[in-house]
């Protein structure tokens, strides 16, 4: 790999060279590497692009790296991957895409995870968007992920996205089976006149399921941001979407609440904040020798860690 491939591993994987354990790294529509496990299998599909990765029940402590990079302007892709966890599971799953777009050709990955969680199993899944390159050519994202979670499992999503996405697209869909939780984490940031559309739609079908979801993004510029929350208490459960938003410039930000229940038993609670950053915040960081713009910057990157 190049320098620029290596940057992109680095900031959508955290990898500063071949990971331990279970992973396939695609790179400009071709597999760049890969390695298996005895407990985790990685399998080319055969009817289109992508893989399926297949976790053996009661697998411990180990973890998945399946990150995806482009470095070529105007390569286009969709790719579709499926994790298969086994029951009583526990694993780490590190996904990401990063877009290098010196080009003047529009650079795009559309990438639709599915998850099947076993009875009792927990995964942790970590996904990250970046994009570089001082082409005219866009970069653009549209990630999907679909979720079933069997009786008693688990998942835990962090996904980010803070540079360089012209465009994305980001949906996720979750159906719960009794005693199955949810926690996903969203930290996102726009600039210039990029736009970004979030959308995640929550089944708690099982009784004592839980959904906690939360948003936290920053828009500058000229940029543009729309969030949607849907919960659907179904049975007995609990439920909690909040979207936290920091506006700047001339951006403009739309935040869409839907929760419903359907059962006397179904808790549910959204919560939504709009505003921009005060200025008392940026004057009490000027009086420690920041400048307007440093204290910004502190404030925002502070707001999404």
């Amino acid at each position: 790999m190049d320098q620029i491939q290596k940057t992109l591993l680095e900031q959508v994987a955290d990898l500063h060279e071949v990971p331990s354990g279970a992973y396939n790294i695609r790179s400009n529509g071709t597999s760049a590497g890969r390695n298996t496990t005895a407990n985790i299998d990685i399998v080319t599909k055969t009817d289109k692009q992508g893989i399926d990765i297949i976790i053996k029940p009661d697998t411990k402590k180990e973890s998945v790296h399946i990150p995806v990079i482009i470095s070529e302007s105007g390569l286009e892709e969709c790719v579709y991957n499926d994790f298969y966890v086994g029951e009583n599971a526990d694993v780490v799953i590190v996904a990401g895409c990063g877009i290098h777009n010196a080009g003047d050709k529009l650079s795009k990955h559309d990438g639709i995870h599915t998850f099947h969680i076993g009875k009792n199993a927990k995964v942790k899944y970590v996904e990250k968007h970046y994009g570089s390159g001082d082409g005219n050519g866009e970069r653009i994202m549209n990630p999907q992920t679909i979720v079933e979670i069997d009786e008693g499992g688990s998942l835990e999503m962090e996904t980010v996205q803070i540079k360089g996405i012209d465009s994305t697209k980001r949906f996720t869909k979750a159906r719960l089976a009794d005693d199955a939780k949810i926690i996903i984490t969203e930290k996102l940031m726009t600039h210039g006149s990029q736009f970004a559309e979030t959308t995640f739609e929550v089944d708690m079908d099982g009784e004592n399921s839980s959904a906690n979801v939360i948003s936290r993004s920053v828009a500058k510029d000229k940029s543009k941001q729309v969030f949607l929350s849907k919960i659907n208490g179904n049975n007995k459960c609990s439920g909690h979407s909040e979207c936290d938003a920091i506006i700047m410039g001339d951006a403009v930000i739309s935040a869409i609440p839907e929760i419903t229940a359907n059962d006397l038993d179904a808790a549910l609670i959204h919560e939504a904040a709009i505003g921009k950053i005060a200025g008392e915040q940026i004057i009490k960081l000027m009086t420690l020798g920041l400048t307007a713009e440093e204290a910004e910057e502190q404030i925002v990157n502070g707001f999404l860690k």
